[in-house]
């Protein structure tokens, strides 16, 4: 008695396993020939999120800027990326490189210029530049922040009001109420 309700037990597993098996087969079949019931059709305005990327901005061959982030959600109503734990090489005229990085960003995708903020600091080889707010214009190629700005480097100290780098100049404006010292004795 014991060993035919086992047998039992067992002819009931394998019909119900091979019923399973059929019934997925019939079901991806189904599916496959209609892929908007698998994913919802992607419409305008939708977004798509990218864990890390890397992005390279050139002009006639030139590049213009490397960008690395932790994440990205474009959104495709809107053309921008809005990104996480940036970091980006802007490289002047005369090859120098300025080193950017922050907490958020947002790049707009059509004219490539990009919104900055949390904890911005931008450092090259003789200065560190402290803000919570920055903007990039492409086709400028300026750096620019209208929020306060730190700066300081071997012998410089500064704090501005606003400030703006011309990247084709490598030039570097500070304007609104200027504060700070230059070496051990000069101060404005």
């Amino acid at each position: 008695m014991a060993n035919r309700k086992i047998k039992i037990v067992l002819i009931s597993v394998i019909i119900a396993t091979i019923s399973l098996t059929i019934s997925v087969f019939i079901g991806y079949r189904y599916i496959s020939k209609k892929p908007e019931k698998i994913l919802p059709v992607v419409a305008d305005g939708s977004s798509i999120t990218i864990e890390k990327i890397h992005q390279t901005s050139t002009r006639n061959g030139v590049v213009e800027w490397n960008l690395d982030a932790g994440s990205a959600t474009y959104t495709d109503d809107k053309k921008e990326a809005f990104l996480k734990d940036l970091s980006v090489t802007f490289f002047t005229k005369d090859n120098q490189k300025i080193f950017l990085t922050a907490d958020n960003g947002i790049l707009k995708t059509e004219s490539n210029n990009i919104e900055i903020s949390g904890r911005v600091i931008i450092r090259n080889e003789e200065f560190l530049l402290k803000t919570e707010k920055i903007n990039y214009e492409h086709d400028k190629r300026i750096i620019f922040s209208e929020a306060p700005v730190e700066i300081t480097g071997k012998s410089i100290n500064l704090v501005a009001e606003s400030m703006t780098i011309h990247l084709n100049t490598n030039k570097a404006e500070l304007t609104g109420k200027v504060e700070g010292t230059f070496g051990d004795s000069i101060s404005l």
